[in-house]
């Protein structure tokens, strides 16, 4: 089994050690690392090359938004960004996973959720809790509006199946789920994932989420 290497972001010294605890405990997960703001987690990133970054986003200094958009966006990034907050419904959330987080996590989860959520997202998935993801985006992509037109003419540019398999991504379904949904290989759904991203000029399926309700091409129940 190979070793899962974990970053933790947080100017909070009891969160940091906690969760250090509780990840060290999990078999095939190792915190190889803390950083206490968002230049240090850059920095250490180079230093440590860990898988995913448990980050937090409201720190003194260069915060976590800019700091996960700074991480992903370096050339040859493969560090995926997991998002702590203590919120649900948080506007730095959103502009997080737009920024290119692949997720986020609660900071009261359990030690289990918190396995979990590292695994996850180490495997390439995001880590997208349909209910409390959708009230999230509903919340906030109205900032957004101006943006929608533009947006909305790329989705033409996929197909009948991409753009099926795009709604399923934004209602938290994992590449299995959306293979036995639609009855077709793994692998094809993958390959259209892929081609989904190119398209649409997206980093990963985080993105294509959040892009699939700022266009409404998805709507969440009750809004």
């Amino acid at each position: 089994m190979t070793t899962i290497r974990v970053l933790i972001a947080d100017d909070q010294m009891m969160v940091r050690q906690g969760f250090t605890v509780l990840l060290n405990a999990e078999p095939g997960i190792e915190v190889v690392g803390q950083a206490v703001d968002g230049l240090d987690a850059v920095a250490k990133i180079a230093e440590l090359a860990p898988d995913v970054v448990l980050m937090d986003i409201r720190m003194p200094g260069l915060g976590g938004i800019e700091a996960t958009r700074r991480i992903t966006e370096a050339p040859g990034a493969a560090v995926k960004v997991l998002v702590l907050t203590t919120f649900d419904i948080d506007e730095y959330v959103y502009e997080a996973l737009r920024a290119g987080a692949s997720g986020f996590l609660l900071k009261d989860a359990s030690a289990a959720e918190l396995a979990h959520a590292v695994r996850v997202v180490a495997a390439g998935d995001a880590l997208l809790a349909p209910n409390v993801t959708k009230r999230l985006i509903a919340e906030f992509s109205r900032v957004t509006g101006a943006r929608r037109a533009p947006l909305k003419d790329r989705v033409g540019d996929l197909t009948e199946r991409e753009t099926e398999v795009l709604s399923l991504i934004a209602q938290g379904l994992s590449n299995a789920e959306i293979a036995q949904c639609l009855v077709v290989a793994e692998q094809t759904v993958k390959s259209h994932v892929s081609r989904i991203l190119v398209k649409l000029g997206l980093r990963d399926r985080t993105q294509a989420a959040v892009y699939a309700y700022e266009t409404g091409l998805v709507r969440p129940a009750g809004y």
